[in-house]
């Protein structure tokens, strides 16, 4: 094609999509935003369409000369299964957008984008919550993490429902006593849970909003409150445990390996919930080197396809300065 591009990157999240295509130098020669990627709520079809959308923006940027890159890198939420990055994977070059196509699921691109190397462990911990790992012979480490079937717990709307559950038992006599109770419900400008769980229930406030008392949460932890300190304790338990388990499956707890922390909840740096993380983990893992992403996932997308076309490093070092 007369731009030369070599990747076509895909980052798609349930609220975003982020495209850039890439030449074989790494330079980024277009990149476009849209909509959210959400095959389980419209199905395959016509969520691919809304990646079709910011594709074509993307094309269309590179002029009428934009034909089929090399590979395709798609990084997707809701990937969750290798069966369903297949599905995902033949829905993709159904649309001849590339000569190759490998579809991941979305935390693949988090873990990229924080390593220099195709070595590590990530785990995202935004909305919900999950760990993947890798090392450069193609090997990988994952869990379903579909929710409380496959076993997990946390992520920030888990951590929203957990601080709610202890807040209603403490104001009704049931549990024991939190700050909680006091600070969720007036998170939205109510005096008591009782308030808050009639407005949840009868949707006065959306139940989307919920996530709005993750850092409530936090907050009161940090604030001395025992139940809400435990919860984030707990947090951390969880977040050392999927990458000690996964560091174990590669074979690399004995070695000085980065562990790679993203997803909003992580990011935020909450004291309590770093602390406990680096402890735990320096016991389970010496060699582990903690690192917290701040570069787009789309990044990582485009590293993966650098990979998979044998690009040389120097390609590698110009696609991250770019994002730098």
């Amino acid at each position: 094609m007369g731009v030369n591009a070599s990747v076509l990157a895909v980052d798609a999240g349930n609220s975003k999509t982020d495209v850039a295509l890439i030449g074989e130098d790494g330079t980024v020669l277009a990149s476009a935003r849209g909509g959210g990627f959400q095959p389980p709520l419209v199905g395959v079809e016509p969520a691919v369409d809304v990646l079709a959308a910011v594709v074509g923006d993307a094309l269309a940027l590179c002029g009428e000369s934009a034909g089929p890159v090399e590979h395709v890198s798609a990084c997707l939420a809701n990937a969750d299964l290798p069966v369903e990055e297949e599905e995902l994977a033949e829905a993709l070059r159904a649309r001849g957008w590339g000569r190759t196509v490998e579809v991941r699921n979305d935390t693949f691109a988090i873990l990229r984008a924080g390593v220099d190397e195709p070595r590590g462990v990530a785990v995202v911990c935004g909305a919900g919550i999950n760990c993947v790992g890798m090392v450069p012979d193609g090997r990988t480490a994952r869990f379903p993490a579909i929710g409380r079937i496959s076993g997990d717990w946390g992520g920030g709307s888990g951590l929203a429902e957990e601080a709610l559950w202890f807040a209603a038992r403490a104001e009704d006599g049931r549990g024991e006593p939190t700050e909680l109770a006091r600070a969720l419900p007036a998170r939205f400008g109510l005096g008591s849970m009782y308030e808050l769980i009639e407005a949840l229930h009868r949707g006065r406030i959306d139940a989307r909003q919920r996530h709005a008392l993750t850092p409530v949460l936090f907050a009161t932890s940090e604030a001395g409150d025992p139940v809400a300190a435990a919860l984030v304790d707990r947090l951390a338990d969880e977040v050392v445990a999927m990458a000690s388990v996964a560091l174990g499956r590669l074979g690399l707890l004995d070695q000085e390996v980065p562990v790679v922390l993203g997803g909003s909840v992580l990011a935020a740096r909450h004291a309590r919930l770093d602390r406990r993380i680096t402890a735990l983990l320096s016991e389970r893992a010496p060699g582990a080197v903690i690192r917290v992403v701040g570069q787009p996932p789309v990044l990582g997308a485009g590293l993966l396809g650098l990979d998979r076309v044998g690009a040389a490093p120097a390609a590698h070092r110009a696609l991250r300065a770019h994002y730098a």
